[in-house]
């Protein structure tokens, strides 16, 4: 989940407006609220052993519209006042009271304040304003505003789209939906999710090749090969920690090769994507940072950002059902019931409200490379990713830890992604084993299902930029940005197909062909025993919400 934390919030912050500070900050606050998220949701969500957080590549897309909303384009607000004092000299008391109102336009924390106050002794100050030696005032960061006020709008956006997840959720009205599911829909769905990541791996572990081959071939050779090998008596360490003993050796690695000046003279793209010391976090990350909600300032909200940013939500939606069927495989537990599976996404709903409070950016989702480690390390329990969830809340709070980890080269994420999707992927067509594959209703299905799965969000992503937002390209932006969200997830795009189709060919004589004898008994909470093993609630729960 690292790895989305840190490369989704690159590409945005600085299309924001912010700088490399504003994108440690927002790190921070993403692994601190994946981490409340996570908790939440083993606790009292699905229960199942899976990472909250990290956020969807759907969500770019109405991001992408907010960020060029002509109304955050022409911003004039609190600038006006400096704007006015541009060519006047103070007094320095007076020019500390300027400063003071120029706060609290700018709506700056305490803790961005103390900051902003030490920089006055070297004549700079962040929110828009510079002292000279007479203290005169102009204008400095017009961009920084920018990026303050495009984040509330995200904020509020966020805040507003939750509402769907929630309200689908806590209604049952998802659960409801699901019973259209079976295994031969679920199949390519789920498989879809992995595949429709391809873009995050050979492409991404090509722009350094040089780190992410070697990442591949040692993770492999550890997990696959060198499994059986146990150095330490009936301690599996290469079967059950091939990500921690291979990404810390290619780490120094590439440490090295920094220091020793291999990229001295390479492309900017090379430079970005090999060295360990372009991304800027560890010095600009504080030492201590404890995020709280509304650490930007209060949000603002419009009614075309919330709606753009409901499609991203509805993707969510898909895409974390997906995952939660894919984590009950690999966790050895019963697909989750309609029931249970509303209660994680109203869960989720809560997640993606608190990531609208704190500002992460960028709304939470099941993080799928977490789902695939379950896989790899054949590790499947809850407690171990409820600890996982505290550590992200300790490396949130002390910044320059955090940081270090989060400078991590992505080749290096890429290479385990090629893997992590993979076994998504693999779980996803797992499922055909108890449909009928010699029934040519059902490979049409599949077929189908997986061609267009990923043929027709390709279609939509090469038509999307982000001055052109996408295929659709109407007078509308939010109606553009929904449409061209929806379309450009795999996994979206194959639930639509393949539920349509499972559902309206030959449906009453195809039964168990589509493999609804083993699938029946878990729709509902009590149509099998080990279901209350896996997801009754803790503490004692059930008694106050028990399933319906």
């Amino acid at each position: 989940m690292l790895g989305t934390s840190v490369m989704i919030p690159s590409w945005i912050v600085h299309a924001m407006g912010g700088s490399d500070g504003d994108k440690a900050r927002v790190i921070q606050a993403l692994l601190f609220v994946a981490g409340i998220n996570t908790l939440l949701q083993t606790l009292f969500g699905t229960r199942l052993p899976t990472v909250v957080g990290g956020g969807s590549s759907a969500y770019i897309y109405p991001i992408a519209y907010i960020i060029t909303d002509s109304s955050l384009q022409q911003i004039s607000d609190s600038h006006e006042l400096l704007s006015k004092l541009s060519t006047t000299s103070l007094s320095c008391k007076q020019a500390t009271q300027v400063v003071a109102s120029a706060l609290q336009c700018c709506s700056w924390t305490s803790q961005r304040t103390s900051t902003l106050q030490a920089r006055m002794g070297a004549g700079t100050v962040e929110c828009g304003v510079m002292l000279g030696s007479n203290c005169k005032i102009w204008d400095l960061s017009p961009t920084l505003e920018r990026f303050i006020q495009t984040m509330r709008a995200i904020q509020g956006a966020l805040i507003v789209a939750s509402s769907i997840q929630i309200i689908l959720g806590y209604s049952q009205v998802w659960g409801l939906f699901s019973r259209f599911f079976s295994p031969l829909g679920m199949a390519p769905v789920v498989g879809l999710v992995g595949l429709g990541l391809f873009q995050r791996g050979f492409p991404v572990l090509g722009d350094c090749v040089e780190i992410g081959i070697p990442m591949l071939l040692l993770v492999i050779g550890l997990s696959q090969y060198l499994k059986h090998v146990r150095p330490f008596r009936d301690i599996p360490i290469f079967e059950r920690f091939p990500v921690l003993i291979c990404v810390p050796f290619v780490w120094i690695y590439a440490v090295i090769l920094t220091a020793g000046g291999a990229y001295r003279h390479k492309s900017d793209i090379t430079q970005h994507s090999c060295r360990t010391d372009r991304a800027n976090l560890i010095s600009t990350a504080p030492w201590f940072m404890f995020p709280y909600p509304f650490q930007w300032g209060p949000p603002t909200f419009s009614a075309g950002h919330s709606f753009a940013m409901m499609s991203a939500v509805i993707v969510s939606m898909v895409e974390s059902t997906g995952a939660y069927m894919a984590a009950s495989r690999l966790a050895i537990a019963t697909p989750p019931p309609a029931y249970v599976l509303s209660r994680g996404i109203g869960w989720q709903g809560i997640g993606v409200l608190l990531d609208g409070l704190y500002g992460t950016v960028i709304g939470s989702t099941v993080s799928v490379e977490n789902v695939g480690l379950l896989g790899l390390t054949r590790v499947g329990s809850r407690r171990v990713v409820q600890i996982s969830a505290g550590f992200m809340i300790f490396f949130s709070i002390l910044g320059k830890f955090g940081a270090v980890f989060a400078s991590i080269p992505f080749p290096i994420f890429a290479a385990l992604y090629c893997i992590l999707f993979g076994l998504v992927a693999s779980i996803g067509i797992s499922f055909l084993q108890f449909t009928n594959m010699n029934s040519m209703r059902n490979l049409i299905i599949i077929g189908l299902t997986l061609f267009l799965g990923i043929s027709v969000p390709q279609f939509f992503n090469q038509y999307w930029t982000l001055s052109r937002h996408g295929l659709v390209h109407t007078n509308a932006g939010w109606f553009n940005a929904f449409l061209n969200t929806l379309f450009s997830s795999p996994p979206t795009v194959g639930l639509i197909v393949a539920v349509l189709l499972d559902n309206t060919l030959e449906v009453e004589r195809s039964k168990k062909d589509r493999g609804m004898p083993w699938w029946v008994k878990f729709r509902t909470f009590k149509g099998d025993n080990r279901n209350e093993e896996f997801y009754t609630l803790p503490f004692n729960l059930n008694r106050f919400f028990p399933p319906t």
